[in-house]
Order: structure tokens, then sequence, then C-alpha cells
């Protein structure tokens, strides 16, 4: 039995990971190893508790107003004793965070081989997500097995000269996760509780009025990229009052702050605390369209028919961009405002973004990357150092 170290520090990554950890358990050649880093530490122990999910090894890792280096460097003094007292056979990282990259480094340092899932994502700009886009690059060179999830990001990676052997195509897993999650809100028992949950924090009737879900915290928007983006909702909220702008504010201060001066005051702007996963699922089930920066939402909306606006410059998913699903909008006031307007008064665009099939993966994504685990210690697949 093959021992498997999975590394998860924020919610998407749990949330993407959950399947995976999940495939693991259920098949009888692998055992998985579940260390969270603590990131994202209350968030991440909703999706936690949501998936059932079995946590090993949990860090502390988190200080406030710290910084990236000084993160950094806790996540390599934290993670390093944990490898070297399991001794993993493989570990697994996912997306672009800085677990990710201290996950794969500290791997590294100890000679235990990598598989980075979501692998090849890339904007070409490495400013733009920062530092996601450089934490992508730094894994992919550390990493052993590349799960990609489109043919765009495999082609990313061969264009790297990363071994075609050992890059697989396999979906993303956020599509497991969001059908795991549907199937379980599609039972009679779990409607009312999300209801419910939901009810307290935005009025028992929340599904009778059309709204926006929006979604924001990416670091390279802070300062006056999210004082452009609160104005623009405060006007759309303005423009349309039939509408609601519903807005799970993150934790972040810097977020927080413009957040709640600029938007706390408008009737029909609902801020919430980060809902938990399943009621997110079904806010994004019942919305009429999406206002992100986030990445995962762009994967995710196009599966349940949802137009999705992304606010920032450049996306390292262009594949939704190009299936018609999802428009870069980028930061700026006026323009956010003249795109979400024309989706809420344009029934033809809308349909248009509405019906565009989604580029990101049939749900399937797990089983292939464990097809692949096997492969590599079965000798078919070369090891990368």
């Amino acid at each position: 039995m093959k021992r498997v170290m999975v590394i998860m520090g924020t919610r998407p990554e749990a949330i993407k990971l959950a399947p995976v950890i999940h495939a693991l358990k259920r098949a009888e050649d692998f055992q998985p190893i579940v260390m969270a880093t603590g990131q994202h530490k209350d968030m991440l122990a909703s999706v936690v508790a949501r998936f059932d999910l079995p946590v090993d090894h949990e860090l502390d890792v988190m200080r406030p107003d710290q910084t990236l280096s000084g993160l950094t460097a806790r996540l390599l003094a934290a993670i390093d004793p944990v490898l070297e007292a399991e001794s993993p056979d493989i570990t697994l990282v996912q997306g672009d965070t800085t677990s990710v990259l201290v996950g794969a480094l500290a791997s590294f340092y100890r000679g235990i081989p990598v598989g980075h899932v979501e692998a090849g994502l890339r904007t070409g700009q490495m400013m733009a997500p920062f530092p996601e886009e450089a934490n992508r690059l730094l894994a992919t060179r550390l990493a052993h097995l590349h799960f990609a999830p489109t043919q765009r990001a495999h082609g990313k990676l061969l264009e790297e000269q990363i071994d075609p052997a050992t890059v697989f195509v396999t979906g993303n897993t956020v599509i497991d996760a969001l059908q795991m999650e549907l199937a379980r809100q599609n039972q009679e028992s779990e409607d009312p509780s999300i209801h419910s949950q939901l009810a307290e924090e935005l009025g028992s009737d929340w599904k009778e009025h059309p709204f926006v879900l929006i979604t924001g915290h990416r670091r390279e928007s802070f300062g006056p990229g999210f004082e452009e983006i609160c104005s623009a909702i405060h006007d759309l909220a303005t423009r349309f009052p039939d509408f609601r702008f519903i807005y799970p504010v993150h934790l972040n201060p810097r977020v927080r702050e413009p957040v709640q001066r600029t938007l706390s005051d408008v009737e029909n702007v609902r801020l919430i605390e980060p809902t938990p996963y399943g009621p997110f699922v079904a806010l994004l089930n019942a919305c009429h369209l999406v206002l992100t920066d986030s990445g995962g939402v762009q994967e995710e909306a196009p599966s349940l028919g949802k137009p999705v606006l992304v606010m920032r410059e450049t996306t390292e998913r262009p594949e939704g961009i190009e299936a018609g699903t999802v428009r870069l909008v980028g930061t700026q006031r006026e323009r956010i405002v003249d795109e979400v307007s024309r989706l809420v008064s344009d029934e033809n665009a809308y349909r248009e973004m509405a019906e565009a099939a989604n580029p990101y993966g049939d749900g399937k994504a797990s089983g292939r990357i464990l097809d692949a685990l096997r492969g590599f210690f079965e000798g078919q697949i070369p090891r990368a150092w």
C-alpha cells in the first residue's frame, strides 16, 4: 500500500482535493495522509466537516499582518518534520498557493516525489496573479506528475519542456466536488438545513429575488482596485433596485474595510460572512450571474449555466473565455457596471453565456489521477529527478 501525503492550505484546495482524498480512501492500494497547513484555518474547517475529510496533521502557521516570506519560512519549518515522521511515497499538492510551493519544495528536499493537481495554468505574467503565477511555475519544476485540467494546460506544460509521459489531462477536480455536493443537496434531507443557514443570513425570501453573487479577494486588487470594485457594486445596486447583490466577504482586513465602508448601508446589497461550501453552492445554483476574481468559481459556475464576469485583467483559465462562459472585465468601475448591466438587461446576451458549454471536465478527474499514480508506482511513468 502506497502512502500519499495530501497537503492543503486554503478552502479552495480542500474543495478540490476532497474528491481525490475520498478516492484514495476507497482504494485498497493507497493510504491518504492529510496535512492541513492552516492558511485559511476557519474557512478550511467548514470544508473538512462538509466532506468528512480526515486531517492527520494540522499546522498553525498564520500570523497577523504576515509577510509572504514569513509565511513561507514557517510553512517550510512546519511541513518538513511531518514529512520526516510520515515518510510518504508521494506528496500531492493542488493549485497555486504558498502551501503548494512549500509542500513541493519540502518534499523535493527529502527526495519525495510530488504530484501537482491542477497543473499547467498560466497567465504568462509573473506578477498577475501574484504570487500564484510564480508558485505554479516553481511547483511544476519540482513535480514528478502533472495533472492538467484541460488540453490547453497540457500544452503549456509541453511548451515548458515537461516530459509528456508525466503529464495527464484529467479534467478539474472541482467539478468532481461540485457534483458530489449537488448530489447531496438533491437529497431531500439536505435542502432544509442549507436553506435555514442562508435564510438566517439573507432572510427567508432569499430565493425570491434575482441576485448577483459576488466574490473578491485577490491580492493584486488591494487598494485602488477594490475601491473601484466596491464603487461599481454600489452603482449597480442603485441602477437595479429589483436585484440583490450578495457578497460573502473575505476575512482579509484589506478586503473587508473598503467593502464595509462603501456597501454596508446599501439596501439591496447583502454583505455576509464567508459562506460554507454547501450554502455557497446553493447560492451559485440560484444566482442570476457571478461577479468574481476567484479561479475556482470560473470553473464551477459554467457547470450550472451561470455567466461569469471576472474582475481581473488576466486569467490562467482562458478556456472559459474561449467557450463563452466567462468574460474578463478588470477592476475599473465603469467597465464592471457596463458588463453587468448588459447581462441584466439583454436577454440574448445573457443566454449566449449561460448556454455555452463548460470546458472544465466531466466529474471523473479523481479516478484519472489515481490511475496515473498507479502507473507511476508500477514503473510505467519516468521519474523526473
